[in-house]
């Protein structure tokens, strides 16, 4: 197996931005935690074969396909023990351009254009030289980077070629169980719904998703919680736990730090402190500047 990679923090512009990529050639390891992120990643097949979940959609992935994922958006990746090499480009959504910012929403989540792919391939690349070999050019090196690749997509979207899910009723179940998270879900009682067994819509579930069940809803939860940890009303840890779809919110206090490493007060008041230092010190530049 031949792995190589840039160092695990990524690269830092200011606050608040942050850069990483890197490649994988071997045979199939899974995707690193159950997963979603605040940044934007850009996945490169350059070869093998491949299924990818994102959203309420699995696709077999071919070399040459882009994946685009918007920040917070459930994805995973699986292999099965197949040959196969892959580029992950990630970057905050503060490095997109305010010009492109619009545009960039409009770009599909699987980007098959086999005219477009060599051109990617390449840019990846030179992001990639500049991120193993920075000099004090290389950070506005990449930023520009970057929006050439962001230009390139955006520039031949009309001759994208659509792409079909491999199955629709998953589609269906993932999309129900995102609306109604907060309620009791029942896989016999989804199953029923398509006709099909419990065993069935498990088995397919998981094959489909590369999640369980009860996994994948678990999942969605949680980041329904995070969402509420890190806004601006304040609610109690029991309040966020019901409205998440947990019915005990010692249970969910558990799993929420098991998952994080922190208790959910924790972590909402993490958030807080930050917040608070970062409009400290927007007040302080302000100040300065005036």
């Amino acid at each position: 197996m031949e792995y190589w990679s840039a160092p695990e923090m990524g690269m830092r512009f200011v606050e608040g931005e942050r850069v990483k990529i890197e490649s994988f050639k071997g045979r199939g390891v899974p995707m690193r935690g159950h997963h979603y992120h605040n940044f934007y990643e850009i996945y490169y097949m350059a070869e093998g074969k491949g299924t990818y979940f994102i959203n309420d959609r699995t696709y077999d992935i071919v070399p040459g396909d882009i994946i685009i994922v918007p920040p917070n958006i459930i994805h995973s990746t699986a292999y099965g023990d197949k040959e196969y090499e892959r580029i992950l480009l990630e970057f905050s959504d503060s490095m997109i351009p305010k010009f492109l910012n619009d545009r960039v929403r409009d770009i599909p989540n699987l980007y098959r254009h086999p005219g477009v792919a060599r051109e990617v391939h390449l840019i990846l690349r030179d992001i990639e030289r500049e991120y193993k070999n920075p000099d004090d050019y290389s950070m506005h090196e990449i930023k520009c980077l970057i929006s050439h690749l962001l230009v390139v997509l955006i520039r031949n979207l009309s001759a994208v070629k659509t792409v079909h899910s491999r199955d629709a009723v998953i589609s269906e179940v993932v999309a129900f169980i995102k609306e109604n998270y907060q309620t009791n879900i029942s896989l016999t009682q989804l199953a029923d719904s398509h006709f099909i067994s419990p065993e069935h819509l498990s088995r397919t579930f998981k094959k489909e998703t590369n999640f369980g069940f009860n996994e994948f809803i678990s999942l969605v939860r949680m980041q329904k919680a995070e969402q509420l940890l890190k806004g601006r009303e304040r609610y109690s840890i029991s309040e966020v736990a019901y409205a998440c779809g947990f019915n005990d919110s010692n249970y969910f206090s558990d799993k929420f730090k098991r998952t994080h490493g922190m208790s959910p007060l924790q972590y909402s008041k993490s958030f807080r402190v930050g917040k608070a230092s970062r409009t400290n010190k927007d007040r302080k530049n302000k100040i300065q500047d005036s």
